[in-house]
């Protein structure tokens, strides 16, 4: 296989395993509870991207959904979102979320408890420094930050959808939720 790792000398099973099953399946995989997204649930996301954007390019970052490692489980994650520096998106695979600057999860009917609770509590555990739910069964947007082990310390709402929720910084973006009501 062109630029596939090498792991005939399985020093790393954990990766090769994650590597092998993301291939038999296409390459986006998700292992917890499998969802295709909703036309409301690529809305609601695109409603946080698109007044995100231009600070993370003025943040020299990349945003986009893709593969989240996490280390020493037999899970990694594809959130909605991931804000993450263009230099470690550059020629990379799964990144860790702790390299991340934001994470955002929309729930969908099928992973409302994953997100609210499995997915926070592991990314918080993986140093993720801030977590923005966009919960469409609640119809609220939540945001977590400063993570610990066992879950993040810091959590701003939940705040209906039309209210405006502000980013901490780097961002420093108030998000209109207006357009999610």
């Amino acid at each position: 296989m062109t630029g596939a790792p090498d792991y005939s000398q399985g020093r790393d099973v954990e990766r090769a395993l994650k590597f092998a099953v993301q291939r038999i399946r296409g390459g986006r995989v998700q292992i917890i509870e499998p969802v295709s997204p909703t036309w409301d649930h690529e809305h609601a996301a695109g409603v946080v991207r698109r007044q995100i954007e231009k600070r993370v390019g003025e943040l020299e970052c990349v945003e986009g959904s893709e593969n989240l490692d996490l280390p020493g489980s037999s899970n990694w994650y594809i959130p909605d979102i991931a804000v993450v520096p263009k230099a470690l998106a550059k020629g990379g695979s799964a990144l860790l979320p702790d390299q991340t600057l934001l994470i955002v999860e929309v729930t969908s009917e099928s992973n409302t408890e994953a997100d609210r609770a499995v997915k926070r509590r592991r990314y918080a555990e993986y140093g993720a420094p801030l977590y923005l739910l966009v919960d469409r069964m609640e119809r609220s947007i939540t945001l977590f930050s400063e993570p610990q082990k066992l879950g993040y310390t810091h959590v701003k709402g939940p705040y209906p959808f039309g209210a405006v929720v502000q980013l901490p910084a780097p961002f420093d973006v108030d998000l209109d939720t207006s357009d999610l009501v």
